[in-house]
């Protein structure tokens, strides 16, 4: 039984990987999962300077899944090359850095300082606030999308995935500019944005008034958009968006992603990655299958 898949040139020795923002760099798991075990870990977001994020709450649980408003807190590039590099190549797992940014140059300063780093692929999160254009994502932009993207690709040593969000109106629009701009995959989905408010207090429930919202709530949407950007372009799609189970994980994979990240259910069930790893192999013993390619997008 064959599970690895090929992203971008990369070899995973399965589908699995972590969603940014909820594994850390790994370190927080690891007493609880097997790294070895993942065919990806995928870090929390870097950029080139320590953000401090937004101010608190920043998170809050809804029906099926939860809000955040986070703000990409990090210690930026020179802690995470000093510290999560040295600890994530302790393990026979491939690394993912998630990068983000405020303007394009600070994207291109942080996929430079990776560039002699030893990881394998860099994933940009486009839905970061653009300030130079009044704090709309770049994700939101097609022409943004594909500029910022060809850009990335002038400086980057690594394949490059660009992280879309859903908070468009025709997502294909925003996969089809990444791909004219030479991205060599993407991720989807990003969080929707959601609101809740607390009615005892009579105010937001997150101090930002809005968040991310992700979990099972948003699987659904998520399947939509992955299995029409399947159709739409021709690049290796890594799906997310409300994954709990190996059942989740595989919808995905039908509908057109050749990888899938695993997010919120980390925070449920801290061994989630590896049970939806496990019940994936399951699933192919039962029904016979080969070599997982064959259920990439077998759903038309």
């Amino acid at each position: 039984m064959k599970t690895a898949v090929s992203i971008a040139g990369v070899e995973l020795k399965n589908p699995v990987m972590t969603a940014s923002g909820t594994f850390g760099s790994g370190q927080e798991y690891g007493e609880f999962v097997d790294l070895n075990l993942l065919g990806a870990v995928v870090t929390k977001g870097v950029s080139n300077v320590p953000w401090p994020g937004n101010p608190a709450p920043r998170i809050a649980e809804t029906y099926g899944g939860m809000i955040n408003a986070i703000g990409l807190q990090n210690p930026g590039i020179d802690v995470f090359v000093k510290r999560d590099i040295p600890y994530l190549k302790q393990f026979d797992t491939k690394i993912v850095v998630n990068v983000c940014g405020k303007t394009t140059e600070d994207y291109v300063e942080v996929v430079e300082r990776l560039g002699d780093e030893p990881v394998d692929l860099l994933e940009i999160n486009i839905s970061c606030p653009n300030v130079k254009e009044g704090g709309i994502a770049f994700g939101q932009d097609p022409k943004a999308v594909e500029a910022i993207t060809r850009e990335v690709k002038r400086h980057a040593r690594q394949p490059v995935i660009m992280k879309l969000s859903p908070n468009v109106t025709d997502i294909t629009e925003t996969a089809r500019a990444a791909e004219a701009g030479g991205a060599d995959a993407l991720s989807l989905i990003n969080t929707l944005t959601g609101m809740k408010i607390d009615i005892t207090k009579r105010t937001f429930a997150v101090a930002n008034k809005t968040g991310g919202l992700s979990g099972p709530a948003i699987k659904p949407v998520a399947v939509r958009m992955v299995y029409q950007t399947a159709q739409a372009v021709d690049l290796p799609i890594i799906g997310m968006g409300g994954i709990m189970t190996a059942e989740d994980a595989l919808e995905f994979i039908l509908a057109g992603a050749a990888a899938v990240s695993v997010g919120t259910a980390n925070f449920h069930d801290p061994g989630a990655t590896v049970k939806i790893e496990k019940g994936i192999r399951k699933y192919m013993d039962a029904w016979g299958v080969e070599d997982i390619k064959e259920l990439v997008g077998a759903v038309r």
